[in-house]
């Protein structure tokens, strides 16, 4: 077995269809990566869902290590190691003070209704599915005034609040939301603590997209959509201030930005 270890994933990324989804070499970002027949890629200690025609995909959270690497396994037995640098980026950090903390944590009756919600929405994302429309891009789901970004934070009382991981879109109650691509419903549910009205959809190879304060839900658990399809309607459910969409994406258990992953402008 042979191993050489060698240069940037760039070079090959142009093999990506122009017109589908991109990578986004930055925390919240993604590599859309393609892979010799018959490879295996192996990130983070962990294999890697490859499609049939080589492609794959690698997501990078928030606080991701500007310095990432990966192993693709050739089917001759050699490997080859693939080094990336993502770009650093800066979020809207705000500092308050003075708040009363019962603003800042919840009540105990409520934290075990917390915990279970968190985990049934951490099962949610642990498929694996070879579903591979994806790769055509994503659309908008709702087009409105940007609200609230990805990777914003705000310190409490000296003490970081849980970072915002979604893209807010203020629109009014009863907004149609349309799934951005096709995909399979793993989990739906009205009042969710937090997001209220809630749905994720499984788009293949641990891509899930979410939908959080819905006013109505439209779809069931295990229901396959299409792009366009309505999925419910904007609202303003769980923990918020006002009407809008919190629109997320995860790969497995890492969170991406909803703006870095969609087609085109609003």
């Amino acid at each position: 077995m042979h191993l050489a270890t060698g240069f940037f994933l760039l070079v090959f990324s142009v093999m990506v269809n122009a017109e589908g989804l991109q990578s986004q070499l930055t925390p919240g970002g993604i590599l859309v990566g393609q892979a010799a027949p018959g490879s295996r890629i192996v990130y983070d200690n962990q294999e890697v869902r490859v499609a049939k025609d080589g492609r794959f995909i690698l997501g990078f959270g928030r606080d991701a290590e500007l310095k990432q690497s990966y192993t693709e396994h050739f089917a001759s037995g050699e490997l080859k190691t693939f080094y990336l640098t993502l770009k650093p980026r800066e979020y809207d950090i705000q500092r308050l003070t003075g708040i009363a903390r019962k603003y800042v944590s919840p009540d105990e009756r409520v934290l075990s209704r917390i915990r279970r919600e968190a985990e049934q929405v951490r099962e949610a994302r642990v498929p694996d599915t070879d579903q591979e429309d994806f790769f055509n891009g994503f659309g908008w789901p709702v087009k409105g005034r940007i609200s609230g970004v990805y990777g914003s934070q705000r310190v409490y009382n000296g003490k970081p609040g849980r970072p915002h991981y979604g893209l807010d879109i203020a629109v009014p109650t009863g907004t149609p939301v349309a799934a951005p691509a096709d995909g399979v419903v793993q989990l739906v549910d009205s009042d969710l603590y937090y997001s209220g009205g809630t749905i994720i959809i499984d788009h293949g190879h641990g891509i899930f997209s979410s939908f959080l304060h819905l006013s109505k839900v439209s779809v069931k658990g295990g229901a396959a959509i299409k792009r366009g399809q309505i999925i419910g309607e904007v609202g303003a459910t769980g923990r918020v201030t006002g009407a809008h969409l919190d629109w997320r994406y995860n790969w497995f258990d890492k969170r991406l930005d909803p703006a870095l992953l969609t087609l085109g402008d609003q």
